[in-house]
């Protein structure tokens, strides 16, 4: 069943009035911390924290006059000083108006980033756009992130304060109905009026009439929806040709498909509308100088800035070199004067922060637009994908919060890449071999440099999809008993999939359906590898203005700030530990160990694995990607402070890694490989489980990723699901989540049942599974899926024979099962296993629940 009532996407940001401001890691920060109503901002005289609201009261820029609540200067003088006193900038105090500016301009590029996310992302670019700007302090932040966003023109209605109210008041009553139609456009495009007409005659309501008739479109096959506002004269192949190639770079050779009808009946006649704005005071007081009040300008007034410009509703602060007219309705309308750029001098602890957020943005803008334009569900619903800049040296700087086990392996995959090729500008080299750090068949690998206008070198960008299906013995591409790396799929060695700007399908489509085990869905894959090549073109266009705005020597040193703060925080934990030894014993449920030492050896953390088992005869094998990956994840958990996962937390890191499962030896010949599939998504979870053990950090979550795959000629699918965490001192662990190395989502139940021939019967929480103890484990999850047709599945799992651990006597959470669901009877099967099953047959998949922390607590009576 499919919602049709009409929404909005909406995209928030932790950024508002409330949001606090701090000094940690040598950088101010905002939000996410919001302060709340209630003790509210430190002017709020109720003891609450220093924040956004008090930040615009300190640049002059609130009026006291017109604002119900009693604000207090002074209280927001008081906490401000305490925090330039934190920052150690107390001595340069006299100089707060540089400092309020910079922390400002921190919060305005996390506004103006989630506007970059909702408009980039669809294809839009904001400049060609007006900013339209509301809410009673909106009209604070404007100026400044229309300048970021490169918009000219700013419209601020007069009621801005209540404009969502006053818009539901102005809004027509309208209905929506919908037809479903699912059917190829080409042949069916003369039907469109008739199917409109019949439409908008069901239960026919002479006091409606149609407003808008709106057809959703799409490619045969992907999810992506195109809307059009339909008209008769519209050629819609063209139309839908046109948005699609703004929002995904280019258009597709497949057919097109109406997805649905849409029209829209509005009331006939006019709803009473609310005329008196007697919640407006006028002020006439304040009509001088720098303060003006919004009630008293008049229609055709221009206002050059800075000045602000208030009612007891709405506050806004006209910047310098931006002028207002005052509109016939009072709505202001706010024109950039021309492209002066400001210079700013604020401290270094602001630029760190500001530069963190740019990089973060552009890999997180990575992301979205391929998320936007990916094919598979796989990449499009369970976002099984990870986007990461990389500095010149191919070092993990910035990423979006992906996937962990993709993230911490890109820079030793960049790095082992470029010993081999030099990436020149248009250039752009595609791999997933793991003697290279490909993390297993599935993920495919891009890696693209990025230079400036002279030809040197900014920055590296990455990004690691999981295709679901790439070949190999069986549907899905995850094999249980392959024993060579060939088995498992199509293999790529670094390989161009663009050499000096020129795309080289034809050798990439060679490779996919020549290699022995071929993939069975070709088309995904190439689709799926345009949407990633267009994510990096989002990427290397957001660092080239970035560097062009700022400098390469200066972006390049910002990169450095990055690196370093994630290397001062593993330093505090060396000093802290060094006479300490952390060592741990973990089994996989074959039995083979993972054994770990970590100690303080001249002033190196030195993670030791020796004694762990050889390298294994199946699919669970893992490399020292994977390993690096799983160690960077840990010591972000060590870090105290908020820092973006970087390779700086491994700078004083040194592993020994014998030859073992997760070392084992790699040959560029796939048939001299060891097979590796499972060692990427189980591997990774346990030795993250024996790390985490021998720190103390917590007891053992589910340890798994619970791999879940069918399919045959027609489909692929896969899927991972959630389980159970482990207890920590203190608070207990949560049930049916993803944890550690993955961090995808689970496809929406309407999606799989639409796309696949099955049906999902249960999906809940597996009461009971969480160990017990002071504080309990969480619960995994119980999950079955009926088949309408015959498929072959694959189910990968551990923590299926070995129970995850409880610490300080909890009690281990449940183990995870498997059963087939047949003539009424419950078959229980084992994992690791590659089976058929008949249609109407059920599996049901019971995941682990995470360990508990401490003796349960028994009440005695005296």
């Amino acid at each position: 069943i499919e919602i049709a009532s009409p929404a909005y996407d909406i995209e928030t940001v932790a950024a508002g009035g409330g949001s606090i401001i701090d000094f940690e890691d040598g950088r101010f920060t905002v939000g996410p911390s919001s302060a709340g109503a209630d003790p509210g901002p430190a002017c709020y005289g109720r003891g609450g924290p220093f924040t956004i609201t008090d930040l615009n009261l300190l640049m002059g820029r609130l009026v006291v006059q017109a604002i119900s609540i009693p604000l207090d200067r002074n209280k927001s003088q008081l906490k401000f000083d305490e925090l330039l006193t934190k920052a150690r900038l107390r001595s340069i105090s006299k100089n707060q108006t540089s400092i309020l500016q910079g922390i400002a301009q921190i919060a305005n590029e996390k506004m103006a980033e989630a506007v970059r996310k909702i408009s980039i992302g669809q294809g839009h670019d904001p400049a060609h756009y007006h900013l339209l700007v509301y809410g009673g302090a909106g009209g604070l932040h404007a100026c400044a992130i229309a300048d970021l966003l490169h918009m000219k023109t700013i419209l601020i209605p007069y009621t801005a304060g209540i404009f969502s109210a006053t818009g539901m008041s102005k809004a027509n009553i309208a209905q929506t109905r919908v037809k479903q139609i699912n059917l190829p456009l080409d042949v069916n495009v003369l039907k469109i009026p008739k199917w409109f007409d019949d439409l908008a005659k069901e239960k026919t309501n002479s006091e409606y009439f149609v407003n808008e008739r709106i057809i959703h479109l799409k490619y045969v096959g992907q999810n992506h929806i195109i809307t059009i506002n339909w008209s008769e004269r519209l050629n819609l192949v063209k139309k839908f040709t046109t948005i699609y190639k703004r929002q995904f770079g280019s258009g597709l050779s497949k057919a097109i498909e109406i997805e649905k009808l849409q029209i829209v009946l509005v009331k006939k006649g006019r709803i009473p509308h609310i005329k008196k704005r007697a919640f407006l005071k006028s002020d006439k007081t304040f009509k001088s100088g720098l303060v003006l009040s919004w009630t008293t300008l008049n229609a055709g007034e221009r206002l050059d800035g800075p000045k602000t410009i208030f009612h007891n509703q709405a506050t806004v602060f006209l910047a310098e070199n931006w002028i207002a007219t005052v509109q016939n309705n009072k709505d202001l309308v706010l024109q950039k004067k021309s492209k002066r750029v400001a210079t700013h001098n604020w401290s270094l602890a602001i630029e760190h922060e500001l530069f963190n957020n740019r990089f973060k943005a552009i890999a997180e803008q990575m992301g979205v637009q391929l998320q936007h334009s990916a094919f598979s569900v796989n990449v499009k619903e369970r976002l099984d994908f990870s986007c990461a800049i990389l500095d010149a040296k191919a070092r993990l700087i910035a990423n979006a919060p992906h996937i962990p086990v993709h993230l911490g392996s890109l820079g030793v995959c960049a790095r082992l890449i470029l010993k081999k090729y030099h990436l020149l500008p248009g250039d752009i080299i595609l791999c997933n071999h793991p003697k290279y750090g490909g993390s297993h068949l599935p993920d495919l690998t891009l890696l693209q440099g990025v230079f400036d206008s002279k030809n040197k070198l900014i920055a590296y960008i990455i990004n690691r999809a999981h295709h679901a299906e790439i070949g190999g013995l069986t549907p899905g591409s995850m094999p249980p008993f392959a024993h060579c790396l060939e088995e498992e799929g199509v293999v790529f060695l670094p390989t161009y999939i663009q050499q000096n700007g020129k795309l080289k399908w034809p050798q990439i489509e060679h490779l996919l359906r020549n290699a022995r085990y071929p993939t069975r869905d070709l088309r995904s894959n190439l689709l799926d590898l345009k949407a990633a090549l267009y994510s990096l073109t989002v990427g290397a266009k957001r660092l080239q203005e970035l560097s062009a705005l700022y400098g390469l020597e200066y972006v390049h040193v910002q990169m450095k700030n990055i690196f370093k703060q994630g290397a001062q925080e593993v330093k505090r934990f060396i000093q802290q530990s060094a006479q300490k030894t952390f060592s741990a014993i973990e089994q996989m449920d074959d039995g083979r160990s993972i054994q770990i030492k970590i100690q303080i050896i001249h002033k190196k953390l030195v993670f030791d694995f020796k004694g762990t088992s050889l390298p294994h005869p199946g699919n669970l094998n893992a490399n020292p990607a994977i390993v690096w990956s799983v160690i960077l994840y840990v010591l972000r958990i060590l870090c105290k402070k908020d820092i973006n996962l970087n390779e700086g937390l491994a700078q004083k890191v040194v592993i020994k890694l014998p030859l073992s499962f997760l070392h084992p030896r790699f040959m560029d010949d796939p048939k001299l490989c060891p097979a590796v599939v499972g060692g990427n998504t189980e591997v990774s979870q346990r030795i993250t489980d024996t790390l985490i053990k021998a720190l103390g950090l917590a007891a053992c979550s589910q340890g798994t990723m619970n791999n879940f795959l069918f399919g045959n000629d027609r489909y692929s699918y896969y899927e991972t699901i959630g389980g159970g965490t482990g207890a920590t001192q203190g608070h207990p662990g949560r049930s049916a989540v993803h944890q550690h190395m993955t961090n995808t989502k689970i496809t929406d139940p309407e999606e799989l049942e639409l796309r696949y021939p099955v049906l999902l019967e249960h999906f809940k929480i597996r009461s009971g599974s969480g160990g017990k103890g002071q504080f309990n484990g969480g619960h995994g999850i119980s999950r079955q899926i009926k088949f309408l047709e015959p498929m072959t599945v694959t189910i990968i799992g551990q923590h299926r024979n070995v129970s995850p651990y409880g610490v300080s006597n909890g009690a281990p959470g449940s183990r995870g099962k498997e059963y087939k669901i047949a003539g009424g009877k419950a078959i229980k099967i084992k994992s690791n296993e590659t089976f058929q099953i008949n249609a109407g047959e059920s599996i049901r998949i019971e995941t682990p629940g995470g360990g508990a922390w401490g003796d349960k607590i028994k009440l005695v009576n005296p």
